[in-house]
């Protein structure tokens, strides 16, 4: 491995890439054009993210739901709490509205107050027949209209909590969209090009606004908030990072060159997920962004060394050629660093993160070659720098920086050390703070119209987010038997009893509305049948059902009549509840359908969102220290030291904790976008421990294994490079900052963070554990052999090879 990484390997890299420069550029152009062949199989996600293993217990319960009863997730919910909705005028509006909802092929089902009907009772034929709530003739009458709505508060109470909120007023629509298109484009064109224009142009009829909810709905505007942004985050990306490496080094060919190849990659990495067959969701749509981010950290890498070597001895060709020579192990160690950051989330058991573990890691090392190969053929078509260019290399302000960092090494590194262990306490104590998220609209765009409806709904009907429960009696018709009925009734009592949860809908209020429409409507009588009742009833309801067109309880009960469902709806507002609350509902359960008589299922998409927080918050540390595990060793394979791997994960291990520590001191909560922090920050910042002890190992060999010489030696070349690219990362990161999603921004601005506390870290915590831990190597003379030179080749070596190969 080391002859295959090693100096004559890289020389020969340099004179192909140097002699075959277009061939290079022609192969790069085509790979472009066939990757964006694939930009027409480019296809964005239509449900939520599933962060949970396929065969794991919770997503098989929720499988067998959905085997059962179909996606529970197709409602959307329309309301209003303005008084003026039972006036002729806003009521034909509304009743308008409605049909134009109902008369589109992608809507099953309406039930709104203008379309409402009730259960009437007809003794002749022993049945219930459905018959209109609302005389359409009489509907410009106010006095009517007011008389409606009068009876829907007080005579029909299986729709309150469903329809209507006694208490407020407040007045809502339920659409059920076809169930086969709730996971499919056709769902997102429907609520983009049917749904809100038909809500619009009712709002500017009536001037009434309108609020509108549901799983489909805000899946649909959370998509699309995320396609926006994809183009915001790459355009500040590029603007922001083209800005700073301009301020750097002050020349345009170096920042359009380097804007070239970051945009290129940005073309592949699009190529890369629709080629790989991945859909663009809250993780991939990043991709692009970090592909700019980490790509001008690379350009900068590359033409400071190019700068470097041409200050030198004013030789473009030598310079451009020793770029390679001299860098290209530690070039590719660092960013296989970077790669394994991101690909330790290959390694769990879940797909959303497997997939975003893979395309990053492609792109990362896609992006390096893009580097390598692009800026030593670009340098060579071009003039060679002039003064203006190099002087970043002397510029004031970076050298008094790096004079500061030298000087806190050299005099105060107790004081390092004591601050080190102050911010470490910091990080133990701030993350016994942090709290664990698992709600599914805390990450959504807060400053959206959708999500004020959200709240509204949570206000005014607790929630729209659906809790499924299914209770399997193991019988044919067990779930109609009135035993049952009861049990489940029991049940919904407990669930009405909790403050987050709605009014549960299941097959016992439909039996109830039977009893009710049996007594002629009297609402007294909404309640289970006597066991003596239920032989007058049962009749009615049997000649009811053979005689419907469309079975009501075939939502709430399987055809054999076996297993029922019972819907509640919960108010979302941080998940933190959730897990007692499903707690105190099993431990019902438990006593009322003892298992094995009964199978007793909780699930829905809450529930589901919420372990699999759990699932990810149970992997964090597993996947950290995989990550520690793969660093450590591929730094003892290139030191083959023990010091050097302890070194090397100590300065930074430290940011992690910080961070963590800040998440809980600032009431940050642990979710899937901020778990996601630490496995990126910590392959970033490795980087720059690799660069700095790859640099130092240089300086002992030449200055005679002297170390604090050869410490203080690193800053003046590792330094500038490892100032430069964090300065990038931490306003590159930043840009994530501009979203609108609570989740993005944490990520970003907490990665940007932790970059930051690792800049430091390995600027001045290294250098300082450098000295201290090798106190003894003076003695030693040399440190092992090690497997994979990462080192920087110096110029005796380049020089020796070069006159070797004349």
């Amino acid at each position: 491995m080391k002859k295959l990484l090693g100096i004559g390997f890289w020389e020969f890299i340099a004179r192909v890439i140097l002699r075959n420069r277009i061939v290079i550029l022609g192969c790069i152009v085509l790979i472009t054009v066939l990757l964006a062949l694939q930009w027409k199989s480019i296809r964005f996600t239509q449900t939520e993210a599933n962060l949970i293993p396929l065969d794991d217990k919770v997503n098989v319960d929720y499988q067998k739901f959905l085997d059962c009863f179909g996606e529970e997730g197709n409602l959307i919910v329309i309301a209003t709490k303005d008084k003026k909705l039972f006036t002729p005028k806003v009521y034909q509006a509304w009743s308008e509205l409605m049909q134009t909802i109902q008369s589109s092929k992608e809507v099953s089902l309406v039930v709104s107050v203008d379309n409402l009907q009730k259960l009437v009772k007809n003794d002749s034929l022993e049945t219930f027949e459905l018959k209109p709530l609302v005389d359409k003739n009489k509907i410009q009458d106010e006095a009517y209209l007011t008389q409606i709505q009068k009876d829907l508060f007080s005579k029909m109470p299986f729709y309150e909590g469903l329809l209507f909120n006694k208490k407020s007023g407040a007045i809502r629509s339920a659409i059920y969209l076809d169930k086969k298109i709730v996971n499919t484009k056709i769902r997102k064109d429907y609520v983009l090009e049917k749904l809100i224009p038909a809500i619009e142009n009712f709002t500017q009829k009536t001037n009434i606004e309108l609020h509108t909810s549901g799983m489909p709905y805000i899946r649909t505007l959370n998509a699309k908030t995320i396609i926006d942004e994809i183009g915001l985050f790459i355009g500040a990306a590029l603007l922001i990072t083209s800005l700073i490496f301009f301020y750097f080094f002050r020349s345009f060919r170096a920042t359009l060159i380097s804007l070239i190849i970051v945009i290129i990659g940005v073309m592949w990495s699009f190529g890369i997920i629709a080629g790989l067959g991945y859909e663009i969701n809250v993780l991939t749509a990043l991709v692009p962004t970090l592909v700019i981010v980490i790509g001008i950290p690379n350009c900068i890498f590359f033409i400071n060394k190019y700068h470097q070597e041409y200050y030198k001895h004013a030789n473009k060709a030598k310079a451009l050629q020793r770029v390679i020579t001299k860098t290209g192990t530690a070039t590719l160690m660092t960013n296989i660093t970077t790669a394994v950051g991101f690909a330790t989330f290959i390694a769990t058991n879940n797909d959303l993160l497997r997939e975003f573990g893979i395309v990053t890691t492609i792109n990362i090392l896609a992006i390096y070659l893009l580097c390598l190969l692009i800026v030593p053929i670009f340098f060579s078509y071009i003039p060679p720098p002039i003064p203006r260019h190099l002087g970043h290399l002397e510029r004031e302000s970076l050298t008094s920086f790096l004079k500061w960092i030298v000087n806190t090494v050299k005099y105060n590194r107790v004081g390092v050390y004591v601050t080190a262990v102050c911010l470490l306490a910091f990080g133990i104590i701030g993350i016994n703070k942090i709290k664990v998220s698992g709600s599914i609209i805390e990450d959504m765009p807060k400053n959206t119209t959708f999500f004020d409806d959200i709240r509204f709904f949570e206000k005014e009907f607790d929630g729209v987010m659906p809790l499924e429960i299914m209770i399997d009696t193991k019988r044919k018709n067990g779930a109609m038997k009135l035993s049952n009925l009861r049990r489940m009734e029991e049940l919904e009592q407990t669930i009405m009893d909790v403050p987050e949860l709605s009014k549960p809908l299941s097959v016992v209020n439909i039996a109830k509305s039977f009893n009710q429409a049996y007594y002629n409507g009297n609402p007294e009588y909404y309640s289970l049948p006597s066991s003596q009742e239920e032989i007058f009833l049962l009749p009615y309801i049997k000649n009811s059902l053979k005689n419907s067109k469309e079975n009501q309880l075939k939502s709430y009960i399987t055809a054999d009549g076996s297993v029922a469902r019972m819907t509640t709806f919960i108010k979302d507002e941080n998940g933190e509840k959730m897990e007692s609350i499903e707690a105190h509902i099993r431990n019902k359960v438990n006593k009322l359908f003892p298992s094995p008589r009964y199978e007793v299922i909780i699930t829905g998409k809450p529930s589901v969102f919420q372990k699999g927080t759990k699932y990810l918050l149970d992997n964090l540390l597993s996947s950290l220290l995989f990550a520690f595990a793969l660093t450590g060793g591929l730094v003892a394979v290139m030191f083959r030291s023990l010091k050097m791997v302890l070194v090397s994960i100590i300065p930074n291990l430290l940011p992690l904790l910080m961070t963590a520590g800040l998440m809980g001191f600032l009431g940050i909560p642990l979710k899937p976008s901020t778990l996601l922090v630490f496995g990126i920050a910590f392959g970033m910042s490795v980087d720059d421990t690799l660069r700095f002890l790859a640099q130092y190992r240089l300086e002992l060999a030449r200055n005679d294994w002297k170390i604090k010489k050869s410490v203080f030696a690193t800053f003046n070349d590792a330094g500038i490079s490892m100032f430069y690219t964090s300065i990038v990362l931490f306003f590159g990161f930043s840009v994530f900052m501009l979203s609108s999603f609570g989740g993005t921004v944490a990520l970003g601005g907490l990665v940007a963070l932790t970059l930051s506390f690792g800049m430091l870290s390995n600027l001045v915590l290294l250098p300082s554990l450098v000295l201290t831990l090798n106190k003894t190597l003076a003695n030693q003379q040399e440190l092992p052999e090690p497997i994979i030179d990462i080192l920087e080749q110096t110029d005796e070596a380049v020089d020796a090879l070069e006159k070797k190969n004349k």
